[in-house]
């Protein structure tokens, strides 16, 4: 065996490596198995192209052939150019002598051109034979990028992305369908996105975002799908201020076509009538399926979320009433929300559990103030207020996107609120917290924090309910104070920065102001007998259909409010603190029921919480 080994090195010392290419791939040409080439010729020539230079228009072509048949595509050349191929799309790279790229082009549809001189490394793919599409080649910069910088993993990757992008469900002739279907869905989809209508945000980008009808839409191209970005966290304001203590994320859904068990009726035309229309209330006009070409196919259109979202059970029942289509629950794993919420967020700060229930969290605040706050395990173990991880949500009809859109942003925004209380920018874990919170859910939409008043030895509780995105109310309970005008700053404060610290350390700023203020007689103040009492006990109802009902005592008795002279809000104050702020009620002017097809829909007052 030694003198084999030393034959061979003796034999191709003197060989180039191309000539080493060569000889592997005669080898895997002719393996024993017929079905497969051989798997460890296979890892000797990966393993060969990977720690060689490219350096020749030879050593490029042999690269992008393995990256291709890694990824099961084929591949094919003539010339200078390469051609990796798949059943709904292709590239072509154009390659320089020096083994540079010169340019590389997308085309959908898997269309292969007629050119003379083409030498086959693999078979064709069967819809490529029986496709007649004139094709139009657009240039893909992120694609071309990698290649030019030698970085192979990296468009390797994007080239797994565009792949996972075409890759649609069914034979041949349905994959042609239902890529035609999604052209015709993401049309409409940017004809809704011009469609007029007010403003609501000084900043645009933040205003199409958050309010627009499709979000800030953008547009699908040959290597990547349409993207549609719904939910920005509203920062603005802490972009010249001390109270910069969120990051600003963008949430977004990409446009795709998905598998489904179920048969559905899917468009393979436009649905909405020329020219676009908008009802009395503003919503788009949508034509039913049954008054436009369609198909029915094995498939649906799909919001691929980028993050996934985490959702409770009731969000999750609202969108599939909303579609009509039913979130698969094979692999959604349950759990209490704010564990959900801790798991994407202990990358970015420190938390830690108590016996595996309790989340406790600390988050400190500009000045060197850090916050404590428990979220009591058993108070959110209720099975109304478990979540799940959703990262893609089904539909069939274009019009039940800018409702779908709304009840996520709802979610988003709930989402927001809690996390600001669970993510934590500090290191160590043995840092002494002046001021602590205990945050508890008081139905789907709402919670309270509970905590220790700075001007009296008693507690207070700040009611924060969600309506909305852009229904964000605060109501504080306590002995003295309950004005209307307080409860109106800090509602303006929390939907400015949404964050709960943030609130509460602007309400233990202005509490601390008005200590020594006098009681207002208008409204009497409670006895410290009351104020015991003033700290909302969470009791869990269940009413005769089963269902699930929390009750605070804070909550209940919303009456009792109490007032304290001198306490009203300095508008100068508010300015300073919050400038542009539009304290104008907030209108949802997308409220579910869009164009004429929620007809097949029942119960609709169930999603009256969507406006």
């Amino acid at each position: 065996m030694k003198s084999i080994i030393s034959g061979l090195h003796l034999k191709f010392a003197e060989k180039t490596w191309n000539e080493t290419f060569q000889l592997v791939r005669r080898c895997m040409d002719k393996p024993k198995d017929e079905s497969k080439p051989c798997q460890l010729l296979v890892r000797s020539l990966e393993r060969l192209q990977e720690v060689v230079t490219v350096s020749s228009m030879n050593t490029m072509r042999s690269r992008l052939e393995m990256i291709a048949k890694q990824q099961g595509m084929g591949f094919h050349i003539t010339e200078a150019t390469c051609y990796l191929t798949a059943d709904l799309f292709y590239l072509e790279v154009v390659l320089l002598p020096c083994g540079g790229t010169k340019e590389v082009k997308v085309a959908p549809h898997g269309g292969f051109p007629v050119v003379s001189g083409l030498h086959c490394h693999s078979h064709y793919s069967p819809l490529l034979l029986i496709i007649k599409i004139l094709i139009v080649l657009q240039p893909s910069e992120s694609l071309l990028q990698p290649l030019r910088s030698k970085h192979f993993a990296e468009f390797s990757g994007k080239l797994a992305d565009l792949f996972t992008q075409y890759n649609i469900p069914g034979d041949n002739e349905s994959k042609l369908k239902l890529f035609a279907s999604l052209q015709c869905l993401g049309k409409d989809l940017e004809q809704i996105s011009h469609l007029p209508r007010l403003p609501k945000d000084s900043d645009p980008q933040a205003d199409m975002i958050n309010n627009g009808r499709i979000g800030c839409l953008i547009a699908g191209k040959e290597d990547s799908p349409m993207k549609i970005q719904f939910y920005i966290t509203p920062t603005d304001g802490m972009k010249t201020s001390d109270l910069q203590m969120t990051e600003t994320v963008v949430q977004a859904a990409q446009v795709i076509v998905g598998a489904s068990d179920v048969t559905h009726m899917l468009q393979m035309a436009s649905v909405i009538p020329q020219p676009p229309q908008l009802d009395a209330q503003g919503h788009p006009v949508f034509l039913t399926l049954s008054e436009a070409p369609h198909e029915a196919l094995p498939a649906c259109f799909l919001l691929k979320l980028q993050p996934a979202i985490p959702m409770t059970l009731s969000f999750v029942k609202k969108l599939s009433h909303i579609t009509d289509v039913a979130i698969p629950d094979v692999d959604l794993q349950w759990a209490p929300l704010p564990k959900l919420l801790m798991r994407r967020s202990r990358a970015n700060g420190h938390g830690e559990t108590l016996d595996e229930q309790d989340i406790i969290c600390t988050v400190p605040l500009p000045g060197g103030v850090m916050h404590s706050y428990i979220l009591p395990g058993d108070a959110w173990e209720v099975p109304a207020l478990r979540g799940t991880v959703v990262d893609s949500v089904p539909f069939a009809h274009p019009a039940r996107v800018p409702a779908l859109l709304d009840l996520l942003r709802h979610q988003c925004a709930i989402n927001t609120l809690l996390r600001s209380c669970i993510t934590s920018q500090c290191a160590g874990t043995d840092l002494a917290c002046d001021l602590h919170f205990e945050v508890l859910p008081e139905s789907e939409t709402s919670f309270s924090v509970t905590f220790h008043r700075p001007d009296v030895d008693s507690l207070a509780v700040l009611l924060v309910n969600v309506s909305g995105l852009h229904q964000i109310t605060c109501t504080l309970f306590g002995a003295g104070i309950g004005e209307a005008s307080l409860d109106e700053y800090l509602s303006t404060v929390m939907k400015r920065f949404m964050s709960v610290p943030v609130t509460l350390r602007t309400l233990y700023s202005k509490l601390e102001k008005i200590t020594s203020a006098p009681f207002s007689p208008s409204r009497p103040a409670t006895t410290e007998a009351e104020n015991d009492h003033s700290a909302p006990s969470s009791t869990a109802v269940m009413d005769t259909n089963g269902a699930l009902t929390t009750l605070s005592q804070s909550a209940a008795v919303p009456e009792v409010s109490f007032s304290v002279s001198g306490s009203s809000v300095d508008k100068s104050e508010l300015s300073e603190l919050l400038p542009e702020i539009n304290t104008s009620p907030a209108v949802n002017p997308y409220p579910f029921d869009p164009v004429g097809v929620s007809h097949s829909m029942t119960n609709s007052g169930q999603l009256s919480e969507l406006t």
